[in-house]
């Protein structure tokens, strides 16, 4: 059976009846608790003692964010089916609601989050589900907009299944050009049901030396019996990490005769000792001057 994302618009897949279905099924509630573990895990909480305020993307019914309030966090969740979200009322969740497309951006404060959780929701931004949808830019809004509101140095987990490489290779990029730094972590990489990938981001940093390592790894072997809600192909990799490599375009230097920003300031104080006259400095001294306006 293929994957619900290629089969509909999640506002229109998860209806009623299919949302009253997912949130009563014993396998989809052991298995979104079994992941939520793993995420909040992955999320690397400081372990003080006072609860933090978490976000869910794409919480459905609010079963991954049970295991939030077990934890003993504060939590908001978004989500882009009303049904789901009704169910989630009727089952008087811990966490407050939004009625969100998180692809149009998520409209919350600057710096207010101390951390973001997702699970096997991300993957449905790889796909037009309409005609104005443009997965490209709808991946821009969705990153720059969690970016924005994390607290510096607070991380988020994002629980995914990739039809692709090309698809992973998308999200990972956009992340990246957001401003986050981090990876990609592989739970049991060798098995094609119990597999897991988590894109783990961490905010304001580029250090990824810290990135997790996934299970499944040193020789162990995951139990057949292990299955999950979605399939993806089989991959020998087990964590790849990736990083912002931007390069500041103030301080390069002039190859051919190594002339930059801090020789021309030697130039030009030289000239002042000599009596010449000389432009002062100010914030665009140095700088290329681009071949037209």
């Amino acid at each position: 059976m293929p994957r619900p994302e290629v089969q509909a618009p999640p506002e229109i897949f998860y209806n009623e009846s299919e949302a009253r279905k997912y949130t009563t099924s014993s396998r989809i509630i052991e298995i979104q608790a079994r992941i939520s573990e793993r995420a909040l895990e992955l999320l690397a909480l400081p372990d003080d003692g006072v609860p933090k305020m978490l976000l869910d993307i794409g919480c459905g019914s609010g079963l991954s964010g049970e295991t939030l309030t077990e934890h003993g966090h504060h939590w908001i969740g978004c989500d882009i089916s009303q049904s789901m979200l009704d169910v989630a009322l009727e089952r008087e969740t811990e966490g407050d609601l939004l009625l969100a497309d998180m692809g149009e951006g998520l409209g919350l404060r600057p710096g207010v989050m101390d951390g973001a959780i997702s699970i096997s929701a991300v993957q449905w931004l790889c796909n037009a589900d309409k005609s104005s949808h443009e997965p490209r830019l709808r991946l821009k809004a969705f990153f720059g907009s969690l970016y924005r509101c994390l607290a510096r140095g607070a991380r988020a987990v994002l629980q995914f299944y990739a039809d692709n490489v090309k698809q992973t290779e998308m999200l990972v990029s956009f992340a990246m050009k957001a401003g986050f730094a981090g990876g990609v972590v592989i739970d049991w990489p060798h098995s094609s049901k119990a597999k897991k990938s988590y894109l783990v981001l961490t905010c304001g940093t580029s250090s990824i030396a810290s990135l997790p390592k996934g299970k499944g790894e040193d020789g162990e072997m995951c139990s057949s019996d292990d299955d999950d809600d979605g399939d993806e192909s089989n991959d020998d990799q087990t964590v790849g990490t990736y990083g912002r490599n931007r390069s500041n375009k103030r301080q390069k230097v002039n190859k051919k005769n190594g002339r930059g920003k801090d020789w021309l300031l030697r130039k030009k104080e030289q000239m002042r000792k000599r009596g010449r006259d000389v432009p002062a400095d100010t914030k665009y001294t140095g700088r290329k001057r681009k071949t037209r306006f």
